[in-house]
């Protein structure tokens, strides 16, 4: 029997009963058809019941949120004027978080608050006035309001760092070094990604008490439903090749760019085509952002055109393709945009496009996710392939010497803000 077949047996034996989950909270599940739980919650869940620090590691898209949130509330509703903080890489994800803590409301009256930048300063002081329970925040607006004193983290109780690669990533370390220093040190402190690299491991060994590993799939493994394709294409012959693929599928479409320049005139070519397109980058302000993903979750527009601010926590269910018009900058990144389809266990589709001098790039991306990605030539298209010189041919090339050629180093480009 196949690994897969045996997780399957699995899986269809589990329950969330038996996992010290509350009555309320069964019922609750069981009103919203949540009935088997995934393998991150099954493990988690009744670990951080006990209050220990947990560090979990699970592909995109296989229910991490409940893994943290069903614990935090029970816990919570048995402390007496004490709080939970998540904190989150981006805008999208935090009100994605907040939506999986409404569904529970009721059982406990958990009150929450969301504390993103593009949002109203006084309705977020206002709530806070409130006396919330649980803090779902992005680190820059959690300082600003520290710093004016519209909050107090003394009483945190149970901390949550949601997908913790991506906001040290998005240079978010000072931040949290600074969060971290206003929170008791007597917690509860849960991680939770899809890849854990070494700096998460510096903040596990510096913040968190012997936490408990969880670790579902390896750091950069990809779900096995989901099919990968790559495309050797020309730069000037993306869209043409874009236009052509669109035609093959009917579904939505999650199309991610490396800037929001390009974004933006991806999307404009994508309307002038007759597709409903939209678009979803930081230089959009909040409300933009909204109606953009409210749009493509409702079927009002089916594409929706990004940077990697939308490559974790947009939880849309449903997305046929996900397509890499650029190779992301970080490797790390495509296990996260690819996440994005193929949710829940549903099958989905991942293509890429990569320029024939981007092989280095993509090997990179295979090593980490331990598979060759297929190569798939467009029968309308030229064939191209890729074209790379080995560092002795860049030597040669430059006439630099083989004994300096440790010293020529190879240009990487800069990164930029998403």
């Amino acid at each position: 029997m196949k690994e897969n077949d045996i997780q399957q047996n699995v899986q269809q034996n589990l329950s969330f009963y038996g996992m010290g989950l509350a009555p309320k909270i069964l019922e609750s599940l069981a009103k919203l058809k949540f009935t088997i739980p995934m393998p991150i919650q099954h493990k988690a869940i009744p670990i951080a019941l006990e209050g220990k620090d947990v560090v979990g590691v699970a592909q995109t898209g296989t229910g991490k949120t409940l893994a943290f949130a069903l614990p935090m509330i029970q816990r919570l509703a048995a402390m007496n004027n004490c709080r939970g903080l998540v904190l989150v890489p981006t805008r999208e994800l935090a009100l994605q978080v907040n939506e999986v803590y409404q569904e529970f409301f009721f059982v406990f009256h958990t009150k929450t608050t969301v504390l993103i930048g593009g949002d109203s300063m006084y309705r977020q002081i206002s709530q806070l006035n409130n006396n919330p329970q649980v803090i779902i925040a992005t680190p820059g607006r959690l300082i600003d309001h520290i710093q004016k004193k519209n909050v107090s983290l003394s009483n945190v109780k149970i901390l949550v760092l949601d997908e913790a690669d991506r906001m040290l990533d998005m240079g978010f370390t000072y931040q949290i070094e600074q969060i971290l220093k206003t929170i008791p040190r007597e917690r509860q402190t849960m991680l939770f990604s899809a890849t854990i690299p070494e700096e998460i491991m510096k903040i596990t060994s510096r913040y968190m008490q012997l936490p408990v590993n969880i670790e579902i799939a390896r750091s950069g493994t990809t779900a096995d439903n989901i099919m990968q394709e790559l495309y050797v294409v020309k730069k000037e012959d993306k869209i043409t090749l874009l236009e052509k693929i669109l035609k093959q599928y009917k579904g939505s479409v999650l199309l991610f760019s490396r800037t929001k320049r390009n974004a933006t005139k991806i999307t404009r070519k994508l309307r002038a085509m007759g597709h409903n397109a939209a678009e979803i980058h930081s230089d959009l302000n909040l409300n933009q952002r909204k109606t953009s993903l409210e749009g493509f979750k409702s079927g009002k527009y089916r594409i929706l055109a990004a940077t990697d601010i939308a490559a974790r926590g947009i939880d849309v269910f449903g997305i046929e393709v996900v397509i890499n018009f650029d190779i992301p900058d970080d490797k790390e990144n495509y296990v996260h945009r690819i996440g994005r389809t193929g949710r829940a266990g549903q099958k989905g589709i991942a293509i890429s496009f990569a320029t024939p001098d981007q092989a280095t790039e993509v090997r990179n991306i295979e090593k980490l996710i331990r598979s060759n990605i297929r190569v798939t030539n467009h029968p309308e298209m030229p064939a191209e392939k890729f074209t790379e010189y080995t560092g002795t041919q860049f030597a040669r090339k430059r006439f630099i010497p083989r004994s300096r050629l440790h010293k020529a180093r190879k240009f990487t480009p800069s990164r930029r803000s998403f």
